[in-house]
């Protein structure tokens, strides 16, 4: 989960974020979070499932350090610019990695990850394009998405699933990830324009 302060949208306190060394554990969690994505990509190429098992308990811890780090951003002040950056993008590598590869081994409809991926890959390219207004925080919906995403991929991972469970499922987490998709470009053109209009234009 992102470790953005949950406050509106607003300009990055530099004086008060600048304090925080960029290598505290949150962060390192964040990109340990990285690190293991391809260790899970391998598990699950290989046959057997000992390796399918093993994929899902990666898949799962690493998912577990996208909880804790923010938890301990916020817990204990270390939100950093570095972890404003990194950490969505630990997530979208995460689940990127899961929803390409079941895809591959013909799992999941591509036009499924093609549409996840299309909706986190946009939204990650607007972060950055109003990076310079301010940062825009994860809202209570994003939380909600990547948790829906978790489960879903988790279940086409574990073997003996319903189909009509998987399905469901990830039903319901692409029609959030949309949802929350439009709700964060409504927010990021927004931004942009109070900060023209507090620039004056």
């Amino acid at each position: 989960m992102t470790n953005q302060p949950e406050a509106g949208a607003e300009p990055i306190a530099a004086s008060v974020v600048g304090r925080v060394s960029p290598w505290n554990i949150a962060n390192v969690l964040t990109v340990l979070r990285l690190v293991v994505v391809p260790l899970f990509v391998v598990c699950m190429l290989l046959p057997g499932m000992r390796w399918r098992a093993a994929a899902l308990a990666v898949f799962l811890l690493a998912s577990l350090t996208d909880q804790l780090d923010g938890w301990l951003a916020r817990r204990y002040g270390l939100v950093t610019d570095f972890g404003k950056i990194a950490d969505p993008i630990a997530d979208k590598a995460l689940i990127g990695a899961g929803m390409i590869v079941l895809s591959a081994l013909a799992e999941l409809p591509w036009w499924i990850t093609g549409l996840v991926l299309g909706r986190e890959l946009g939204i990650t390219a607007l972060r950055f394009a109003v990076m310079r207004h301010g940062i825009i925080p994860a809202s209570y919906g994003g939380k909600v998405k990547t948790v829906l995403q978790i489960v879903a991929i988790s279940l086409y991972i574990l073997p003996g699933v319903p189909d009509v469970v998987r399905w469901v499922v990830m039903g319901v987490a692409v029609a959030v990830t949309v949802g929350t998709g439009l709700d964060y470009v409504v927010r990021a053109i927004r931004l942009r324009r109070v900060a023209r209009e507090a620039g004056g234009g």
